[in-house]
């Protein structure tokens, strides 16, 4: 199956898990799996959240920033590969002068 990006919507998400400014996403979603393309521009960041059911990954296109994950600070960079997993708490946060660019997925694993 093929996804392309550039055919899906583009959703801006205001404050997303309570993070600051928004996050443009496109979005797949099928039920066993959420799989995006982001844009957190400078100062934005998905809020602080942990993965009851389900694990996610995140791959840094292009930008630079940090994800908190359990409590400690993670560098991340283009070409970074940033997971966190099922039970555990992460955010996301680009701290740049720059657009931090993302995919990312999230499989669901039950509860």
């Amino acid at each position: 199956m093929l996804i392309d990006f550039e055919q899906i919507e583009a959703k801006v998400i205001p404050h997303m898990r309570d993070g600051e400014g928004e996050a443009i996403l496109r979005m797949h979603v099928d039920g066993e799996n959420k799989i995006m393309q982001g844009l957190l521009a400078p100062g934005c960041s998905i809020g602080l959240h942990t993965h009851e059911t389900n694990s996610e990954i995140i791959y840094i296109l292009s930008g630079s920033g940090k994800a908190l994950c359990d409590g400690v600070y993670e560098p991340l960079r283009a070409g970074s590969c940033h997971y966190c997993p099922k039970g555990h708490a992460h955010s996301l946060i680009n701290d740049s002068d720059g657009d931090l660019t993302f995919f990312a997925i999230v499989p669901e694993h039950g509860a």
